[in-house]
């Protein structure tokens, strides 16, 4: 059976990720990481504190970081390389690397930057995002625009997986969002903790700061068809127009497991800290086998599942 890979973004960090890691992958995860990140990788990782680690500029390095040392270890146990790989939001840097798109450390320079660079956006106005549960894109699309058109600032953020919709706003507008959710047709809102209201315009900035750093970034052809969460197809020669765009535009990534496994994909893994891809996927693809690889003990049993199918 067909298979895909899966990485996580910002919000599966914790303190103590990747703590098998660090020894067994020290050309990844060693002196050269921290050179690039201008921190100790290890000690941010395994000791925070969480407040230090949950900052987008340190989240998104160590989540890159720790997800794709996971993949090396898993890979060079493969019989047989993935059919495809896609990652949610910053994990789409992660499938890029994984499929051998881009250097690993070439990705970690461009992640730190594209984490700071969100940060800096973030700390210009007060923004955030809101999950809504029990919103279709559809309905969460027309109240944003309503929104819009009264003199608010409210966006579709994240297609995640049916019934899972976040929108990102202004402070005032998500707190209309989450005021008047049943009024909206929403089950229940719930304000996200971020720093601000990211796969949205508030992310200008940013995409003007990353795309500066892409444009001196090379990005090779992947191994295999690594997704674009701002396209839900996979990506073309033209990988770094469809990053920057990413900043501000939404994630659509339901919308790609679900196309992915239109051809022929049956199962997917989820490799990196936490579960959460593997969860999207079951929402996502009615009856999908899902796998999730968060600690090297985990690689054997998803190797024997993988070479069985």
């Amino acid at each position: 059976m067909a298979y895909a890979v899966l990485f996580p973004g910002q919000g599966s960090q914790f303190v103590g990720m990747g703590a098998d890691l660090f020894d067994a992958k020290p050309e990844l995860l060693g002196d050269r990481a921290d050179e690039v990140l201008g921190f100790s990788l290890r000690h941010m990782c395994l000791n925070g504190p969480e407040e230090a680690l949950t900052r987008t500029e340190h989240a998104q390095p160590a989540l890159y970081a720790t997800a794709y040392a996971l993949w090396s270890e898993l890979e060079s146990r493969l019989s047989a390389e993935p059919a495809a790989a896609a990652g949610h939001s910053l994990g789409e840097y992660t499938a890029l690397a994984a499929a051998g798109a881009l250097d690993f450390f070439d990705g970690l320079a461009l992640v730190a930057r594209r984490g700071t660079a969100m940060a800096a956006a973030a700390d210009i106005e007060q923004s955030g995002m809101a999950a809504l549960l029990g919103s279709d894109e559809e309905s969460a699309e027309i109240f944003a625009a309503r929104r819009r058109a009264a003199g608010g600032h409210l966006w579709v953020a994240n297609i995640n997986a049916p019934g899972q919709v976040v929108v990102a706003g202004g402070e005032a507008d998500i707190g209309w969002v989450v005021a008047n959710a049943r009024d909206l047709g929403v089950r229940r809102a719930i304000p996200l903790k971020v720093a601000g209201a990211f796969h949205s315009p508030y992310m200008e900035s940013a995409a003007i700061d990353l795309g500066e750093a892409i444009a001196v970034t090379c990005f090779g052809s992947p191994a295999f068809p690594v997704w674009s969460n701002v396209w839900a197809s996979p990506h073309t020669e033209e990988i770094g127009p469809a990053l920057v765009a990413q900043l501000t535009g939404p994630v659509r990534f339901g919308e790609s497991l679900q196309a992915m496994a239109a051809t022929g994909i049956g199962s997917f893994v989820h490799v990196g800290p936490g579960d959460v891809t593997a969860g999207l996927a079951k929402r996502s693809v009615e009856g999908t086998e899902t796998m999730v690889v968060s600690l090297l003990e985990d690689i054997d049993t998803a190797v024997g599942i993988l070479s069985a199918a």
